[in-house]
């Protein structure tokens, strides 16, 4: 399929989204799970959207990538959610 840049980028971004929302909503699967199944997980994302940022020009630390990614300060989800 031929799409739009402009369409794919819209495309890609919603799903990265609903991604996000998704891993936010499941806090009961551990980042270790995800990385044993699937070889990522929530800190791979952040630091791919923290290397993305980079690379546009955009001073982006790992905590606050991982703040967008969590929905939370890394150190309070792990205290909340990690076993």
């Amino acid at each position: 399929m031929d799409l739009p840049d402009s369409t794919r980028l819209e495309l890609e971004a919603a799903a990265f989204r609903r991604l996000v929302t998704h891993l936010r909503e499941r806090t009961d699967v551990q980042n270790i799970d995800l990385m044993n199944l699937a070889g990522f997980c929530r800190n791979c994302l952040s630091k791919w959207y923290r290397a993305a940022a980079e690379e546009r020009g955009v001073a982006l630390s790992d905590p606050e990538a991982r703040e967008i990614v969590y929905g939370m300060p890394y150190d309070e989800w792990k205290a909340k959610h990690q076993k």
